[in-house]
């Protein structure tokens, strides 16, 4: 009859051996049960049982453990069961999540000038620099100043992570003395580069890396130590080489705007660096000077690739092409930053893996092909700011938008710890370029395709967006 409630279930007779338990016996209490409260604040927000898991790893639990304390036979096994029982809960944060990734556009627009701006130093001393001769095809002067570059690069891009570690562990002592003892040694195996690989008559060359080398060493000290303003007002001065660019200006003029920006940078530095003369600030072992390598590889593979985009180009349009790429890295910077903060969102407010994944893929594909945008502009306002350069064609447009999805990339997977596979990409392509230049175009979009595979498989896990 429609309504009525279904008929009790048959009693199942109990085997003879069985022994019902007595009236009044208390059961003994579920292990899984009091995990499953212990844990339950951070199961609940958890969008996939790889995240539970990964907690009971780390907190020592062995699979013999599991076995012997839950009857599960792995770490996973037991993590799914977790997932399953507790309820699922994601209210919505109360304050912006994770501080350290939100940051504001202006800010990071201002990094970019700041990279870009030193580029105005080569156009004022190139009539200093200019030479007879030249080797590998370069205009005089080019092989020394490329050698320091290249050498500060890698150097400061190891430096500044060890720097920034110091501070992810609240001590800027330590990391001012990092930089301290860091940036001088930086500045002179700059110098020393340059004058080995300086030819017979580019002295005024190797003379100019050095100032160089000095340069990048007190740049990276005010950018990690967050006085991007103070070097803007050290590179002020390099304001003199706009006119330089249309009209001719005195020599002596043009030593002195360098040497004035440079001597600024320099003093604002050492200002910065006072709290790393302290007795005290020596801080802690830190952490090992190994995990630094990584960091100046990806900044040898990417400080080469950049110098590629601006040697397969006609003079004039290979420097509006260097150009763009540094300004870039400011919009690039804050989508980084976007993304990030994006993603530690999504695991507060998304309740399923499958929506998680669907979600990061997707404000990837949405961050890059902004940058790219960001790229494509302002690639064709330097060509069009920039006397004598031509209009980039369709090839060298695309060979500059794939060293610009590398480089994001790169940046990307560097800020979720994953900077060896994206050194390593970045080497090989730099490495190919060098080699065969004719191939550089490949062997930029196979880096970029590299790259791509790699931030797709590690970004689209939960695990890997937990700060």
């Amino acid at each position: 009859m429609s309504g009525s409630p279904p008929p009790p279930p048959p009693a199942v007779a109990r085997p003879r051996h069985e022994r019902a338990p007595a009236a009044g016996t208390r059961l003994a209490p579920d292990p899984l049960d009091e995990l499953a409260d212990r844990l339950g604040g951070f199961v609940a927000v958890a969008v996939h049982p790889d995240e539970i898991a990964a907690l009971l790893e780390s907190d020592g639990m062995t699979d013999d453990h599991i076995r012997l304390t839950y009857g599960r036979a792995d770490s996973f096994a037991l993590a799914e069961d977790l997932y399953a029982r507790v309820e699922r809960r994601h209210p919505e944060p109360q304050a912006p999540p994770a501080p350290p990734w939100h940051t504001g556009l202006a800010g990071c627009l201002l990094r970019g000038l700041v990279f870009a701006l030193p580029g105005l130093a080569h156009v004022l001393a190139a009539p200093l620099l200019a030479g007879e001769h030249g080797r590998y095809g370069l205009p005089a002067g080019t092989v020394p100043l490329l050698a320091g570059a290249v050498t500060g690069w890698m150097w400061n891009q190891a430096l500044a992570h060890r720097a920034y570690t110091w501070l992810g562990l609240g001590d800027r002592p330590a990391a001012a003395r990092a930089l301290l003892t860091g940036a001088p040694a930086g500045a002179l195996a700059g110098t020393a580069v340059a004058l080995a690989a300086a030819a017979p008559g580019e002295t005024p060359a190797a003379v100019f890396a050095a100032g160089q080398s000095l340069y990048l060493a007190a740049a990276t000290v005010l950018l990690v130590l967050g006085r991007e303003r103070a070097l803007l007002h050290a590179l002020l001065p390099l304001a003199g080489a706009v006119p330089a660019l249309r009209w001719d200006l005195p020599g002596p003029l043009r030593g002195v705007l360098l040497i004035t920006s440079l001597t600024a940078a320099v003093t604002f530095a050492a200002l910065v660096l006072r709290p790393g003369t302290g007795r005290g600030a020596r801080g802690r072992g830190g952490p090992p000077l190994t995990a630094s390598l990584p960091y100046g590889l990806f900044g040898l593979g990417s400080g080469l690739l950049v110098l590629h985009a601006g040697l397969g180009d006609p003079p004039a349009g290979g420097a509006a092409a260097v150009l763009a790429l540094t300004l870039s890295m400011g919009p690039a910077e804050w989508l980084l930053h976007r993304f990030r903060g994006g993603s530690l969102h999504r695991l507060h407010t998304l309740t399923t893996a499958r929506a998680f994944r669907r979600s990061v893929t997707g404000a990837l594909a949405l961050c890059l092909g902004g940058y790219l945008t960001v790229l494509s502009a302002l690639t064709f306002a330097a060509t069009a700011l920039w006397p004598g350069a031509s209009w980039p064609t369709g090839p060298r447009l695309l060979t500059l938008l794939l060293i610009g999805a590398v480089l994001w990339l790169g940046l990307l997977l560097q800020a979720f710890g994953a900077v060896l596979g994206a050194a390593a990409v970045c080497l090989l392509a730099a490495a190919a370029a060098t080699a065969a230049p004719a191939a550089g175009p490949a062997a930029t979009g196979g880096a970029a395709a590299v790259l791509a595979a790699l931030t797709c498989a590690l970004l689209i896990r939960p695990t890997a967006h937990r700060p």
